[in-house]
């Protein structure tokens, strides 16, 4: 696998400046902006949050339990999360190759697991279930040969299955 480490560092420090830097940079501002240019000026707020201190815990204590159920929503009961998955299987080849992978890896999986518990019953594989077998590997290998990370055959399988 080639590397860049000039690219591998970029996409780090991004990583690094838009997950954290700017995470607490932005509490911080927000804290900060909605306090004293707000709460400062109306008396009504100022008497209910008497110092920048006093907001701050106020506000961790309500916003922390307030994100987490808005994350919570995000991930369970929007579309918002699988449509953001969406975008990601259809643009990073890497990521589609490994859903398409797996869900081959599990009809493999489950195909050989009533082999075995067959054979380990003593019962007779019959000649049908051997050509199902056989047309299986067939289609796996031309699958996997035809494919390759630029044509859009993982991604034609990907819809193709999301129809059924």
């Amino acid at each position: 696998m080639k590397t860049d480490t000039g690219f591998r560092a970029w996409y780090y420090f991004r990583m690094g400046w838009s997950t954290y830097f700017v995470f607490f940079l932005g509490a911080i501002n927000t804290l900060t902006v909605t306090y004293f240019l707000a709460i400062d000026n109306y008396p009504t707020l100022k008497n209910i949050f008497s110092s920048f201190e006093l907001y701050i815990i106020a506000m961790i204590l309500f916003l922390t339990p307030a994100l987490v159920l808005v994350g919570f929503v995000h991930y369970k009961r929007t579309k918002a999360f699988r449509s953001e998955v969406d975008v990601l299987i259809e643009s990073n080849p890497y990521f589609r190759r490994n859903t398409v992978n797996g869900e081959l890896n599990n009809r493999l999986i489950l195909k050989l697991l009533l082999l075995i518990l067959k054979l380990s019953k003593k019962e007779e594989v019959d000649e049908k279930e051997i050509e199902q077998i056989k047309k299986m590997q067939e289609d796996i290998t031309k699958f996997t040969q035809d494919r390759s990370f630029i044509n859009n055959m993982d991604m034609d399988f990907l819809k193709k299955e999301i129809r059924k």
